[in-house]
């Protein structure tokens, strides 16, 4: 089993299980953890040439409402009648004696998937970031355009108060996490209760929509063939998901030294070209994103800090997650700049 030490899953109780629940599980099965994520666990399930996803949530302590396996399970086993871009979600389990935690099956797609950098299979395509950009903003309008009801999904989420909600729900997260004092939270926190936007549309919303949970086929930049990372998915209004995507983009506003994650490194376009083929996609009025890119400030922030605090709390044994604690220090300070 190829994975990180402390996150091996239990062969001898998941094996057993799956060949039970999944078809197609002749052969030994084989597991190799996707290392790319930050939050929860992703697996490669392998019975012969026969592959699967599973995904589960992190160890240690999980935030209320984070890493939700049931909701990923109920909207990936509707939405891609409706939105090919998702896989499918083949099964859940609910019971915590097979691996320690709820986890979803669903099925395994190939693709290249782009996290800091171009990766070698974009190397010489013309026009490339540009083009990768386009294709981002056409999934996620697409996304946002999806008729709820013919999608199915109209029990998931509560659309009524769906931003002041967040708000006040990243709020409370924040506190939860919370390891030292921060003054820019608490002044974004001030600033974003003031005159919350109404939606313009109920849409469903993804909460994660950038390239590292996004896939494309080698050499063609202008489309995206998959999205995952559904365990935030609710229906709500469709700029929050925008906002989420520009708060990780190349920003003037971000002084590399001050942040210690990497973010994408390129000749990309800026922030106003994504709004501008959003708006040209969707036909929404983007007047209040400042607001929407504050508050995506702000969520960003809470998620870095609840990865650093699950760090130092020894929930993981993960190196990486003790930059986070100076990444939420950055997009809180990031957000302040937005209002």
């Amino acid at each position: 089993m190829d994975t990180r030490p402390g996150e091996e899953l239990p062969l001898e109780k998941l094996a057993p299980y799956l060949r039970r629940h999944l078809p197609e599980t002749e052969g030994p099965l084989s597991i190799t953890q996707f290392r790319g994520g930050h939050a929860n666990l992703t697996y490669e399930l392998r019975f012969g040439d026969r592959a699967y996803v599973l995904r589960r949530p992190p160890f240690g302590t999980i935030a209320p409402g984070a890493h939700d396996m049931r909701r990923e399970y109920q909207v990936l086993s509707r939405l891609p009648e409706s939105f090919l871009p998702a896989p499918a979600a083949i099964h859940l389990c609910t019971d915590p004696r097979i691996i320690g935690a709820d986890f979803v099956v669903m099925e395994r797609r190939e693709g290249v998937v782009i996290r800091y950098r171009l990766p070698s299979e974009f190397a010489d395509v013309d026009n490339v970031e540009r083009r990768l950009t386009d294709a981002l903003m056409r999934v996620t309008a697409d996304l946002h355009l999806v008729d709820v009801e013919v999608a199915g999904l109209q029990d998931v989420g509560k659309p009524e108060g769906f931003a002041k909600r967040q708000l006040e729900g990243w709020i409370k997260r924040w506190k939860l996490a919370q390891t030292e004092a921060n003054d820019d939270v608490e002044r974004l926190a001030r600033s974003l209760r003031e005159n919350v936007p109404e939606p313009q549309a109920v849409s469903i919303v993804h909460g994660d929509l950038k390239f590292d949970n996004c896939q494309f086929q080698p050499g063609e930049p202008d489309r995206v063939t998959s999205v995952f990372d559904w365990d935030m998915a609710t229906t709500g209004d469709p700029l929050i998901d925008l906002a989420g995507t520009l708060s990780f983009w190349p920003d003037p506003e971000i002084d590399p030294a001050e942040m210690p994650i990497p973010l994408l490194v390129g000749d990309w376009p800026d922030k106003d070209y994504l709004k501008q083929r959003y708006a040209e996609s969707t036909g929404f009025d983007l007047n209040r994103m400042p607001w929407y890119e504050a508050f995506a400030c702000l969520k960003t922030a809470v998620i870095a800090q609840q990865l650093y605090r699950r760090y130092r709390d020894g929930g993981t044994r993960d190196e990486r997650m003790e930059k986070f604690g100076a990444a939420a220090r950055a997009f809180a300070r990031l957000g302040v700049s937005k209002r």
